[in-house]
């Protein structure tokens, strides 16, 4: 379960970036996310996906 908060999951996503998985997209298929709901939600508080960070900024 993730959680529902956009700030909670932009901090709960960036983390598992940062120690587990190297990008959005492995992150996702392991963990069974929608990486589109994952997108949405963060960029309703102006942080979207950089790959070459591998972290939501």
């Amino acid at each position: 379960m993730i959680p529902s908060d956009p700030v909670m999951l932009l901090s709960f996503i960036n983390l598992k970036l940062r120690d587990y998985y190297g990008s959005l997209d492995i992150l996702c298929e392991d963990m069974d996310l929608s990486k589109s709901e994952i997108e949405e939600k963060l960029a309703a508080i102006d942080y979207h996906y950089n790959r070459e960070r591998n972290q939501f900024v």
